[in-house]
């Protein structure tokens, strides 16, 4: 109980950082949608900003740091922080020279590709986006190396114990692009959406500088000085962290050729898919980032810790209550977007540009998305139960077997359905490679370890899911005599649901308030 109470304050922090950063993300969409609208000019927006999310969770805090930590976690429990640091310079050295020449390297054969697309004429609207989407391209290319960098010293500081900074590290991000939207809402009325989109990239990159160097001042305070070195390049450690790096690359790697395929099946969806599946995205990111990301951030160094010390009891301990706690958030916020989704879409992005066709088109999708919470928030735990054991092949499996998998789902639901709905084909393509993914992960972890916990999470995951639903039909009771106002019915209904589900398992699920009981003696008796 000490462990899941540890664990459970510490993705409290994680939550409540994140909470903020969503919020902020929220209100960024809000302005950018009024301001930029769900056109061809986002989706460019959107596959530019892509890519470098790509390298962010290839080298940043996907592949790189799922096998950093478990390796630089052994170091401070069995070695000392000396050995420590000298293993992290020379990995994050090594990093930022790759990154740095890959930016290069595109920066030259973007203007290449950009100087020939530019010399035909004038483009009809694809040729417009094509362009639009390499010029923003070149701006946000160099952002790969600050958020990669950032993204490296919160895999460092969360390895320490150090959860509430970088956590509160995309806010940065956030601020810097609500200012350029601000800007551009009282100053740039004469610009065109193009010229918008562009100056928000700019935005993005000096923000992802702030990013970078609020990480490298933290990791210096917690005695890891982040200066480039040749020290320790080929120290058995270094090797084994670039070793893993590679099988967790590839598998990343498969997962961004899922989104990178997504993009481009959403480009031939229709001109406006890929800008309103982003939206979509984003609303899933509120609750996703603050339960599904929090845990999953908590526990890669939590299982590496205890994987370290041979304490496979406390891991699956960590584990089932980690999942527990998780899916009690996940599941109603679930049910209750699949029924809001119309009113939460209308109240945050509706207004300028964005008008009642683009509405509908994200709240389809976002009920959509919304199926698939659990399985996101699973895998967020599930993937860590093996990165920290230095086991980079069974997700690399999982995530080639989820990439064929989407890829036929998505390709069919281009071909298959009307206009329409191909993007809620896409998403449907997501939520269901999540499942699949979930249930190999969970098969692969009890062949590996034995019994996870699955059984004892039977009842409670069923008497929870139960709760939600009860509380998503009251909703879709009281919804409709609400009227059209969608921020009144999000202000009555939100709060209704919630004390419903609560209501529900208090009676339900007695085991929960016992914990909780529990946690309050435990503080006690400290």
């Amino acid at each position: 109980m000490a462990k899941a109470g540890s664990i459970l304050r510490s993705t409290a922090v994680v939550g409540a950082a994140t909470a903020l950063s969503r919020v902020l993300g929220l209100g960024r969409e809000m302005l950018q949608s009024r301001l930029i609208g769900a056109g061809w000019e986002q989706s460019a927006f959107a596959l530019a900003f892509a890519i470098p999310n790509m390298a962010r969770k290839l080298f940043g805090e996907g592949a790189l740091t799922a096998a950093f930590v478990p390796v630089f976690k052994g170091e401070l429990e069995t070695v000392g922080r000396e050995k420590a640091e000298r293993l992290a310079r020379a990995v994050l050295s090594m990093m930022l020279l790759m990154v740095g020449t890959i930016i290069c390297l595109g920066l030259v054969g973007l203007s290449a590709w950009l100087a020939a697309s530019e010399g035909g004429g004038a483009p009809d609207v694809s040729g417009q986006r094509f362009v639009l989407t390499l010029k923003t391209t070149q701006i946000l290319l160099p952002y790969m190396l600050f958020i990669c960098g950032a993204a490296f010293g919160m895999g460092v500081l969360n390895a320490m114990g150090r959860f509430a900074a970088p956590s509160l590290m995309p806010c940065l991000l956030n601020v810097g692009w609500i200012l350029a939207l601000g800007y551009l809402a009282f100053f740039g009325a004469d610009l065109d959406l193009a010229t918008r989109v562009q100056r928000v990239a700019a935005a993005i990159l000096a923000a992802g500088g702030l990013q970078m160097g609020f990480m490298f001042f933290c990791m210096r305070r917690q005695g890891i000085r982040p200066g480039f070195t040749f020290t320790g390049w080929f120290d058995e450690n270094t090797r084994r962290v670039w070793r893993n790096t590679l099988l967790a690359a590839l598998g990343a790697g498969a997962v961004q050729i899922n989104y990178a395929l997504d993009q481009v099946l959403a480009q031939c969806a229709a001109p406006w898919a890929a800008g309103v599946v982003g939206y979509a995205e984003r609303l899933m990111d509120l609750p996703l980032g603050v339960v599904g990301v929090a845990f999953g951030t908590v526990l890669l160094p939590t299982f590496a810790g205890l994987f370290a010390k041979d304490d496979l009891a406390g891991a699956r301990e960590a584990f089932s209550g980690s999942t527990r706690n998780m899916l009690f958030v996940m599941l109603p916020a679930a049910v209750g977007l699949g029924v809001l989704a119309p009113d939460v879409t209308a109240a945050i992005y509706k207004g300028g540009a964005f008008d009642a066709m683009a509405t509908t088109r994200v709240a389809r999708a976002v009920a959509c998305y919304a199926l698939g919470l659990g399985f996101f928030g699973l895998q967020k735990s599930l993937v860590p139960w093996f990165q920290a054991q230095n086991d980079m092949k069974t997700p690399l499996k999982v995530s080639t077997c989820a990439v064929f998998l989407n890829a036929t789902l998505n390709i069919l639901a281009v071909v298959c359905l009307p206009i329409e709905w191909r993007h809620v084909g896409l998403a449907a393509s997501t939520v269901l490679c999540a499942g699949a993914s979930c249930l190999w992960l969970g098969l692969a972890a009890v062949r590996k370890n034995g019994e996870l916990g699955f059984r004892s999470l039977t009842r409670p995951v069923a008497l929870i899911l139960s709760s939600a639903l009860m509380m998503g039909g009251c909703l879709a009771v009281v919804r409709p005599w609400l009227g059209a106002n969608s921020i009144l019915a999000l202000l009555v209904l939100i709060p209704t649901g919630g004390l419903v589900y609560f209501v529900l398992t208090w009676l339900l699920l007695p085991e929960m308030r016992g914990f909780r009981l529990r946690r309050r003696g435990a503080l006690a008796r400290r």
